[in-house]
Order: structure tokens, then C-alpha cells, then sequence
């Protein structure tokens, strides 16, 4: 039976489309177009978790959606975050794209991006990055019925923040990580009443 606006609850939205999305998520435009086909999906191969894990790490402070309207500029200053060549930056590549205007000009976050790099090298003997951040998948993913519901960390992220700083890591707090762990399907925090919800096939329900 479906759902009428008056009767969602806190945080979700009845769209002019019919479907039920996060308020986050609601109007049409790049937002939307990002929860209806990535939010919460899974990924392939190391450069790709690479590439989500240092974006979260740039999202910091920051809206999700300016990370959104300069993730072609991203891609293609970190040479669509090949992690082989991005740990091959120097100060060179690294004071180029700070004259950058195109992504976020934040030294700290940049060379973070170089460093996590070659710390994710460094993975590669052990298993890898793709590996080690799945081994963070919790027994159970939260259920939430109202976007109060929606935790903005948990024991896995910080547990996973902590790991990865002991390697080398930086810009991975336990609440960026949990934002990632969101962002791949380590968890679905989608609400229950969201079209989306269990889309990633990682969880039933």
C-alpha cells in the first residue's frame, strides 16, 4: 500500500516522482542523481575505494554536494585516483594543484591524498585496501525509520579510523570513515520507507 506524504516519518520526503527519498535527496539535480545510483552501492577494485575514501576525506568540513560538482575536476588532477601514480606525487604535483581553483585547495588534505596513497600500497602485502576496509563490516547494519535515527558513527568506524591511522592514513575520522562505510555499502543506512533501501545487495532489508 503506498505511503502518503502526511504519514513518512522525520527526514523523508514523498518526491513528485513517487518515490520516497531522504530530504537530502528530494529536489532533482546532482544530489538526487547521486543517492538513486551510487550512495550505498559497492564498488570495484582498489583505485575506486581509494578514490571514495580520499574524497570523504576532502568532504570534510564541507557539503557533500561541492565534493559532488568537483569530482570531474578530481578525477582528473589525481589521474582518476590510480593509486600507483598518485603515491608517485611529489612537491611538484603537489604545488600545481594547489593553484588549482577547480578542487578544494587545502594543502593538508592534498598531501593526505598523496600519503594515503602509498599507505594503501603498503596494503597490498596483507591483502589490500579494498579487503581491509570490508573487514569492518558489522554482523548488523542499522534499520533506521527517521533520518534521527542514522548514527554518524560506530564502533566499526572508529575501530577502522584507528587501524588506518596506525598505517599512515590521515583525514580518516571515525566519522568520515562511517560516511564512507555509508557511501560503499559496509552499511545501508538508507531509510526503511526509501526506494533504495537494500538496493547494494550487501543487506536484505
Amino acid at each position: 500500500m503506498a505511503r502518503s506524504a502526511d504519514d513518512l516519518p522525520e527526514g523523508a520526503m514523498l518526491c513528485e516522482d513517487g518515490l520516497i527519498r531522504p530530504v537530502w535527496a528530494a529536489q532533482p539535480g546532482l544530489m538526487r542523481d547521486y543517492y538513486d545510483t551510487e550512495w550505498g552501492m559497492s564498488v570495484s577494485g582498489e583505485n575506486a575505494h581509494f578514490e571514495r575514501l580520499v574524497l570523504e576525506g576532502f568532504q570534510a568540513g564541507l557539503s557533500w554536494a561541492t565534493i559532488l560538482r568537483k569530482r570531474p575536476a578530481f578525477r582528473e588532477v589525481f589521474r582518476d585516483f590510480d593509486v600507483d601514480t598518485v603515491a608517485a606525487f611529489g612537491d611538484a604535483e603537489i604545488d600545481t594543484l594547489l593553484t588549482d581553483a577547480r578542487i578544494i585547495r587545502h594543502r593538508g588534505k592534498i598531501e593526505a591524498a598523496v600519503g594515503n596513497a602509498r599507505a594503501t600500497q603498503q596494503l597490498r602485502a596483507g591483502g589490500g585496501l579494498v579487503d581491509f576496509l570490508w573487514s569492518f563490516r558489522p554482523q548488523q547494519t542499522p534499520r533506521p525509520e527517521s533520518i534521527g535515527d542514522v548514527p554518524t558513527s560506530s564502533p566499526e568506524s572508529v575501530a577502522m579510523s584507528k587501524a588506518l591511522r596506525k598505517i599512515g592514513f590521515r583525514f580518516v575520522g571515525p566519522t568520515t570513515m562511517y560516511a564512507l562505510m555509508e557511501a560503499i555499502g559496509i552499511v545501508d543506512t538508507h531509510l526503511m520507507s526509501s526506494f533504495r533501501r537494500g538496493s547494494s545487495g550487501v543487506w536484505n532489508g
